[in-house]
């Protein structure tokens, strides 16, 4: 069954794309020079990028930019190409473009740049997801660009997810799952906190109170920087609640968040540090692996401290560590392979570096039949370049 393709509805596309607005003028210039030559040359365009084990995304997208600028010329061409979601190495074509380049001259700046942005997401989402062995990656990282580009990012993750097998997870905006029909999700930010004087219990209980109780409450416990007594303090309140309220969800503690700043210690961990045995032995700022630890056995021994089969201590064993801030997919590896009792990841900028550009060369030229030979295809390319024949593409109709 062939795999369905980005539904052209979904993409809102600016139609000054295919006046050549979004392109680079030497690309316009190109077709404006042919159109008034009046040359119309058959060639082939291969498309490519340049890293190994990497999440092709942008594909579709990019073919809709075709379809779209070119309405009816689009039959003309040929367009071949893989799935938003393959896997793909350095070198392999992921798409060609077959037919009068005259006609599709123009766009080559628009379909590179969709390519290169969802694949770059897609991958390092995939990357993250594969080395968290299955626990939740939440994607993050809206705040780290412009608006405008949410949408396509959220599509990226969902399809960086799923490549890498996973359907768990969630997005921060909503208009991050515009095009896969998802909400955001999140839960108590520090500017809540702050609101409330600083005391995160407060803004906890205020969040139970007044959002969706479908809404798992998870809570940021790094704003006075002790972790271990904010989670505590924020864990007593919230069973109090949850008690008093006969099992009310609103005031089930599903999780708390660390999101420790990078140039900071937290309280657990500098005490620690008092003994010798720990100074060198792991870094000290941020959430580190022995925060984590801190954290959890925190919350272990207060179960412990009630009735087996209690209320109380399920309540505690039942609240899950989140980490976030600074991870990325080594990051994520190292705390896996050190078995942490980490619940989920939430990963922000890391998702949007690394260098994954495409090309787009004219790789082949169509000959017509004369009467000494058939129709075929020739070499034409620059220096350092050929055709790569790639079976697994599929034609785009």
């Amino acid at each position: 069954m062939a795999k369905e393709r980005l539904d052209e509805k979904i993409l809102k596309m600016d139609s000054r794309i295919k006046e050549g607005y979004y392109s680079d003028v030497y690309f316009n210039r190109t077709k404006e020079i042919l159109e008034k030559e009046g040359k119309q040359p058959i060639l082939r365009m291969q498309v490519f990028q340049r890293n190994d084990d990497t999440c092709l995304c942008g594909i579709d997208e990019a073919i809709q930019i075709l379809k779209q600028s070119l309405g009816d010329d689009y039959s003309k061409l040929e367009v071949k190409a893989l799935h938003d979601g393959d896997i793909v190495n350095a070198w392999e074509t992921v798409m060609t473009i077959e037919g009068d380049y005259s006609l599709f001259a123009h766009l080559e700046t628009v379909y590179l740049g969709a390519l290169a942005r969802g694949t770059r997401v897609a991958t390092n989402v995939y990357r993250s997801v594969k080395a968290a062995n299955g626990k939740p990656v939440l994607f993050f990282p809206a705040r780290f660009d412009s608006h405008l580009i949410q949408a396509k990012d959220g599509y990226s993750y969902k399809i960086g997810r799923e490549a890498a097998g996973r359907e768990n997870g969630g997005v921060s905006t909503d208009a991050q799952g515009e095009w896969w029909g998802s909400k955001g999700m999140g839960t108590i930010p520090h500017a809540l906190i702050a609101a409330y004087d600083g005391q995160t219990e407060w803004a906890a209980l205020a969040f139970a109170k007044n959002v969706d109780p479908e809404v798992k409450r998870v809570v940021l416990v790094d704003y006075d920087n002790d972790c271990v007594g904010t989670t505590l303090k924020t864990a007593k309140t919230m069973l109090q609640w949850y008690k008093l309220t006969k099992g009310d969800k609103r005031f089930k503690l599903y999780g708390v968040r660390l999101d420790t700043s990078g140039n900071m210690v937290d309280k657990s961990v500098r005490e620690q540090m008092d003994d010798h045995e720990y100074i060198g032995n792991f870094k000290p700022t941020g959430v580190n692996p022995q925060l984590v630890m801190n954290v959890y056995n925190a919350l272990q021994e207060k179960a412990q401290s009630y009735p087996e089969n209690s209320i109380e201590r399920k309540f505690y064993e039942d609240i899950g560590i989140v980490v976030s801030g600074g991870f990325t997919p080594e990051k994520i590896k190292e705390f896996e392979e050190m078995k942490l009792p980490v619940a989920a990841y939430g990963v922000g900028s890391s998702l949007l570096k690394g260098n994954f550009d495409f090309t787009a060369d004219i790789v082949s030229k169509y000959v017509p039949a004369n009467a000494v030979k058939e129709e075929h295809w020739v070499h034409n390319a620059k220096k350092g370049r050929k055709y790569n024949e790639n079976p697994r593409l599929e034609e785009v109709l």
